[in-house]
């Protein structure tokens, strides 16, 4: 079996799934700019626009299209066959599908059989797993706990309790992903992301968003641009001594005027309000994101 470091100075064969995503899209074009080969895997049902990824396909003999649904463990297998790395997210089409308990099923589901799948593919050194911010600020006392980081887990039951749906599929599929991973002997590490300024979540509807007043008078309320989670995922990957779980985020909402401009971009056509004197006041930040800060500096 070939090593992550030897495939890497080779320019290795790394999969992407799911390709069809916002983040999976900018990913098969960062790496493919890197010089990687790029196995672009869409989860079945999100196929939809593929921005010109096919038509790519044809000139670009280093990118490969494949179809895999998350239920066909064979389909998996195909896709990360010959890949040194699997960058895994699950990114549901919310326009034709809405997050509830029924969903975090079917992405605990697929995230079990997306690992096992990797745990039976010689070839796969690493897995750079997608998570979210949401697998890690909610719990009974998140208002009065002093910080939040790498260690913090959200609770299944105060999810459910609350019908914080992201929160709980996050959960639920990042930890099912870590006991196959530590069961398996896998490579694997997490970016568990805040709310991504692009695409799908970009909307007051997104699911990320249930409770965000919460979030923000619990200082962990927190925004990521695409280009800054992209850089993230290829650095965790490309840095061999990257472990565990990274929380990233590049923007903090702390302030009245941070929640006014989130709020504006959320809805361009809503008319902005200036806040109460009561609503003034600038709440502590409490989640922190030094892990991933220092890993990515050390590569710049």
């Amino acid at each position: 079996m070939a090593h992550l470091e030897d495939q890497q100075s080779e320019k290795a064969t790394v999969c992407v799934m799911d390709a069809s995503g916002v983040l999976g899209l900018s990913l098969v074009h960062h790496l493919l700019q890197r010089g990687y080969f790029v196995h672009a895997a869409t989860i079945d049902g999100n196929e939809g626009d593929l921005n010109g990824l096919e038509e790519e396909s044809c000139s670009n003999k280093r990118l490969k299209i494949f179809r895999a649904d998350t239920f066909d463990y064979q389909s998996i297998t195909n896709a990360i066959r010959g890949c040194s790395c699997l960058f895994y997210s699950f990114e549901p089409n919310l326009e034709e599908c809405s997050y509830d308990e029924l969903m975090a099923e079917v992405e605990v589901r697929a995230a079990h059989n997306v690992l096992e799948a990797c745990a039976q593919t010689e070839t796969v050194e690493r897995v750079v797993f997608t998570s979210s911010v949401t697998a890690v600020v909610w719990k009974e006392d998140h208002k009065s706990e002093a910080q939040v980081d790498e260690r913090s887990w959200s609770e299944p039951n105060f999810c459910r309790k609350f019908k914080l749906w992201h929160g709980l599929a996050k959960t639920l599929a990042e930890k099912t992903a870590w006991a196959l991973a530590m069961d398996r002997g896998v490579d694997m590490v997490s970016i568990n992301a805040g709310l991504l300024l692009a695409g799908a979540q970009l909307s007051p509807s997104s699911p990320y968003l249930k409770g965000a007043p919460e979030m923000y008078e619990s200082g962990v309320l927190v925004t990521v641009d695409l280009q800054y989670l992209v850089d993230a995922h290829i650095c965790v990957f490309e840095n061999l001594a990257a472990f565990g779980r990274y929380i990233c985020f590049n923007h903090t909402i702390t302030r009245p005027e941070d929640a006014l401009k989130l709020a504006q971009l959320l809805d361009p056509s809503s008319k902005p309000c200036s806040p109460s004197s009561d609503e003034l006041r600038i709440v502590q930040q409490k989640i922190q994101n030094k892990k991933l800060t220092e890993l990515m500096m050390e590569l710049a």
